[in-house]
């Protein structure tokens, strides 16, 4: 079974203010994936905790995918994307591509989204955008593709 962490990034969140919505939205996607949910995070914007974490979850026999949720955006603090890419070995950006790309029939701001994929260790990073509602709006299309992408990575002979 496909093994996922989540890592939900909000500095305001993670303080305590207000309610935080982009983790059960995430839970609700790893149940869509039919995976099992591996671990559950609640971190602030800051690169260099958003690496560590990043990197934790990607060692081996921890995850095999791990989705983050925020920090994707223009403002200053949104470093999600710099610190994914700090830290994974090889970039996956037609994954980023079809988030964005799904996003659009929903929000006009779609193209303001600078979330990235890419692998590290035989695991899969992908950005989501922070609004819960997006999540489950962007990651419809990648639902079917992600069993391939998997089995490629964890090399189990389905992939080709």
């Amino acid at each position: 079974m496909l093994r996922v962490a989540i890592i939900t990034i909000s500095t305001s969140k993670s303080a305590g203010d207000g309610e935080d919505l982009g983790t059960p939205a995430l839970k609700q996607y790893v149940d869509r994936l039919g995976a099992e949910l591996v671990g559950e995070e609640l971190i602030p914007d800051d690169r260099a905790q958003i690496e560590e974490r990043i990197k934790h979850w990607c060692e081996p026999q921890r995850a095999d995918l791990v989705l983050t949720s925020g920090g994707t955006g223009l403002s200053p603090s949104d470093v999600t994307p710099e610190a994914t890419m700090a830290v994974v070995e090889k970039e996956a950006p037609g994954i980023a591509e079809a988030l964005r790309l799904a996003s659009k029939e929903h929000t006009k701001y779609w193209m303001m989204s600078r979330g990235v994929a890419g692998v590290r260790n035989r695991a899969l990073v992908i950005n989501f955008p922070g609004n819960p509602r997006a999540i489950a709006e962007a990651g419809e299309p990648l639902v079917d593709v992600l069993e391939h992408a998997m089995a490629l990575l964890i090399d189990d002979g389905s992939g080709h």
